[in-house]
């Protein structure tokens, strides 16, 4: 992955973001910020956020900026593995450790010196898993499964997890010492729903990168379709999203991806609006129709500035310009109040 230039690393507050990250609402901003406060240190990160966004290529991204950048990023999911195999999987283990240990085998510790280590779904760990991370983290040591030697810890380290930590700890599922060991620098990654500024760069993103499937000219989202992807809640996150956009572009077949090849990779039934519902969603339409045709009219009807003045990217304004009916040029001369 290409970074950015080294003259900008030290400039958290700009309004660029890493190379393998999507996005750039203000949420995410906070986020990108963040990764620069803590990336070029040897600080434990904790990186909390729901299932499907993205938590995995944070990390890619705080090891990418640090100085361990030409070292390896490894990667564990915690979740996946029984206690025994997670043991083997940290640590290694040597042959004759237990039954089926044929071979010495490195653990993911030990590929991982000199780099990032990067825990995803730590919340998992069973109490035993906990007690040996716990010392690596505060003597940098440990051994392999079935070993005596005592070998050293050169890493750096980076945990994600969905669950709720805190709960953990009072239900005593999740020793206290280990969360202040993990929960040095918390980051959290806010869901989709909470950015959905990012939603259609994020569909235009998984749009050119589908598009092998069909190997003809690149689908368009209509504009049904965009003002769908804007209203879901999207619960699977960035994940779902990729999903539905991967359906949609087998489904289309004269290039237009159109509402209805997204609503059917979408399992669960949308909540159907009552009387009082539709009443607020006019009202609340009616209302950004104002402020878009007020924002227009201090601009002379140039669009790319009223979209920078609310926030938002010239495409997604262009949508709800032709939504409302709005003709931009009727505001380009406005005659002179007296």
């Amino acid at each position: 992955m290409t970074l950015k230039p080294n003259t900008k690393r030290h400039n958290p507050e700009s309004t660029w973001r890493p190379e393998n990250m999507i996005g750039d609402s203000g949420a995410m901003m906070e986020v990108y910020k963040e990764v620069h406060q803590v990336a070029e240190s040897d600080t434990t990160v904790l990186i909390r956020g729901e299932s499907g966004v993205g938590k995995e290529l944070l990390a890619q991204a705080i090891h990418d900026f640090s100085d361990r950048a030409d070292k390896p990023f490894i990667r564990v999911n915690c979740a996946s593995l029984n206690e025994n195999l997670l043991e083997s999987e940290l640590f290694g283990h040597v042959k004759g450790a237990f039954t089926g240990a044929i071979a010495m085998r490195k653990g993911r510790l030990e590929e991982a010196d000199g780099g990032t280590l990067f825990l995803d779904e730590i919340g998992d760990f069973t109490p035993p898993i906990q007690v040996k991370l716990l010392r690596v983290l505060q003597e940098r040591t440990y051994e392999q499964v079935g070993s005596s030697t005592t070998l050293r810890a050169d890493i750096r380290l980076v945990c994600a997890t969905n669950v709720d930590l805190e709960k953990a700890i009072r239900t005593r599922k999740f020793r206290e010492d280990l969360y202040y060991r993990i929960n040095v620098f918390p980051i959290t990654l806010p869901p989709l729903r909470e950015r959905k500024e990012d939603i259609i760069p994020l569909a235009d993103y998984f749009i050119e990168k589908c598009n092998h499937y069909r190997g003809d000219k690149k689908p368009r989202l209509s504009a049904t379709a965009v003002e769908f992807l804007l209203s879901y809640s999207w619960p699977g996150n960035v994940r779902e999203l990729e999903n539905v956009i991967e359906r949609g572009i087998l489904l289309c077949e004269d290039g237009l991806i159109q509402e209805e090849h997204l609503k059917r990779k979408i399992q669960t039934p949308l909540a159907v609006s009552s009387p009082l519902e539709e009443t607020l969603a006019r009202q609340v339409a009616a209302f950004e129709e104002n402020i878009i045709r007020r924002t227009l009219r201090k601009t002379k009807g140039n669009c790319k500035a009223a979209a920078k003045i609310l926030g938002t990217t010239s495409r997604i304004l262009t949508y709800k310009v032709n939504r409302y009916n709005i003709d931009s040029s009727e505001y380009k001369s406005q005659p002179k109040r007296s």
